[in-house]
């Protein structure tokens, strides 16, 4: 008998609303789990998958941001699209007590609150998404529009 899959909050979350998803696992157990080495293993072009940063802007409040894997946030570009002066990375410990994803399983479907989201102005140009489906070894493809809305996101020019 073939063992059920898991469900993680991201699939439950999508599966409520009816968002079509295809599920990708990869091996983790090499280590390499940055966003260029999960891109490769899923066999996808890393322009397609992207990494959820979570930040803090100098109102503290915490924003999101999603970008390509290959990409560094452009921190003042980042501010800018959300209205704050500044913005900095949250220290990882922060991470999980915060959204309840750890490091490398953060996804930006079903964080603990409802942060601001915005996502690099690429997501406009590219027909499939690839982000953390909510844990390590776990991505989750589906439509960027798809996922816009479902995060309440919007887009601007975030890479350096």
């Amino acid at each position: 008998m073939a063992q059920k899959e898991t469900k993680t909050n991201v699939m439950r979350i999508l599966d409520s609303e009816d968002i079509p998803y295809i599920v990708h696992t990869y091996e983790t157990e090499d280590g390499e789990i940055d966003g260029v080495s999960v891109a490769l293993k899923c066999g996808e072009n890393p322009e397609n998958v992207f990494k959820t940063l979570v930040t803090v802007g100098n109102d503290l409040q915490h924003y999101v941001f999603v970008i390509p894997v290959k990409e560094k946030l452009d921190l003042k570009s980042a501010a800018k699209s959300v209205g704050v002066k500044s913005i900095a990375m949250i220290p990882q410990k922060e991470l999980f007590p915060l959204t309840g994803y750890i490091h490398g399983g953060c996804s930006p479907i079903g964080m603990k609150k409802k942060f601001q989201t915005v996502y690099d102005e690429t997501i406009l140009i590219i027909d499939r998404i690839y982000v953390s489906g909510g844990k390590v070894g776990l991505q989750i493809e589906l439509n960027p529009e798809a996922l816009l809305k479902i995060t309440e996101g919007s887009t601007a020019n975030l890479v350096q």
